[in-house]
């Protein structure tokens, strides 16, 4: 079983930059892939960034491609996103979740991929 825990969202100006940190519980962390997710009001929750359990692969949305940045420190049992040049719709609540699911190599962006989740972690952009 792992616990995860957001931290490092907050309130930042358009073109701002901001590091989300998901610290994880447990000895097995390095067997799970990682993602973000997000989820602003009266929305649904969408899919931001993925890595693959060592670390090798990612995946990200096509609107934050080229400004995130996923990255995983298996010794650390921390998963990281960096987020440059950001945008007033960005905001939103933003979510890491664990999953175990195929290879060592795969990355996915569905939700129901990922069996844990924390309790998530608001970013704020203002125009």
């Amino acid at each position: 079983q792992v616990q995860l825990v957001e931290s490092g969202g907050g309130l930042v100006q358009a073109g701002d930059s901001l590091r989300l940190s998901c610290a994880a519980s447990g000895r097995t962390f390095s067997t799970y892939a990682m993602g973000w997710f997000r989820q602003a009001p009266g929305k649904e929750r969408e899919f931001v960034a993925a890595i693959s359990r060592y670390g090798g692969y990612t995946y990200y949305a096509a609107s934050v491609k080229g400004r995130f940045t996923i990255s995983k420190d298996n010794t650390k049992n921390t998963v990281y996103l960096q987020m440059n040049s950001l945008k007033p719709e960005d905001t939103a609540v933003y979510y890491c979740a664990a999953g175990q699911y195929g290879s060592a190599s795969y990355v996915s962006a569905r939700s129901s991929d990922y069996g844990y989740w924390g309790q998530g972690t608001q970013v704020t952009v203002s125009s």
